[in-house]
């Protein structure tokens, strides 16, 4: 990046700060005054989804769009901290810039890696060192409690296969989803919800490690299902509504 851009970028982002210093401050805006750092973090997960489903558009106008909205919740929540004197923004920009130069020795080092999947080795073993000084005591406590349940799975899976606990060793697993269906009949003939929602979990969990395993993140998989799905739906209503017209009044 050339220097007029870094300079370019500054300003736009000094103009940001200033406006929500400016939506908090003593004449701003009623309803900014009296948000709080957990109730503005609902906004930003529902930010992050539209962001992410601009991405699988591909929609390039709608991307920049929403990472400005992604950017705005990111700047207003760091001025909360800031007016409580316990951080800002700077202090965020520092502490990441530090954690990545940290875990790319191979770039800003003397380290040399041979590809990509020795560079994971190496972030996740800097990883465990930068938190043997942490009061958390597992490798998945870092694992966010409120991800959904898909991506969670993923998460806690990938992060204890990285420890050398595949689930199939900690749990008894199998990776053969085959042989869940006679447990599955079992728990469907029986009518009893607890005992199949538990098999049903089963199944989901050795599915999204048959995933992790073919290197494919359930999340991706899924969501590329549910659009194909969800246009074929479409095509058939119009299909439908093209032969009887009365239906677009539902």
């Amino acid at each position: 990046m050339e220097d007029s851009e870094i300079n370019q970028t500054d300003s736009f982002a000094d103009e940001l700060f200033r406006l929500v210093a400016t939506l908090r401050g003593k004449d701003g805006c009623p309803w900014d005054k009296k948000q709080t750092p957990r109730s503005v973090s609902v906004y930003l997960i529902e930010e992050v989804f539209e962001l992410t489903d601009a991405i699988e558009k591909g929609d390039t106008g709608e991307i920049c769009e929403e990472l400005g909205d992604v950017l705005f919740h990111i700047v207003f929540i760091a001025r909360m901290f800031q007016e409580t004197g316990e951080f800002d923004l700077q202090d965020v920009a520092r502490g990441i810039t530090n954690k990545m130069i940290r875990r790319h020795p191979h770039v800003f080092g003397n380290q040399t890696v041979t590809g990509s999947e020795e560079v994971i080795q190496n972030w996740h073993k800097i990883k465990l060192n930068e938190k043997k000084s942490s009061p958390k005591t597992s490798v998945l406590d870092s694992v966010p409690a409120h991800l959904p349940s898909l991506m969670r799975a993923y998460r806690i899976s990938d992060r204890a296969a990285k420890s050398g606990l595949e689930y199939t060793e900690v749990a008894g697993g199998t990776q053969n989803p085959e042989e869940f269906r006679a447990g599955l009949e079992g728990a469907l003939k029986q009518q009893d919800k607890e005992l199949q929602s538990q098999e049903f979990g089963e199944l989901l969990f050795t599915l999204v490690n048959l995933c992790r395993l073919a290197k494919i993140h359930p999340e991706t998989a899924l969501a590329g299902t549910v659009k194909r799905f969800e246009l074929q739906v479409k095509k058939m209503e119009k299909l439908i509504s093209g032969n009887n017209p009365e239906l677009d009044d539902r």
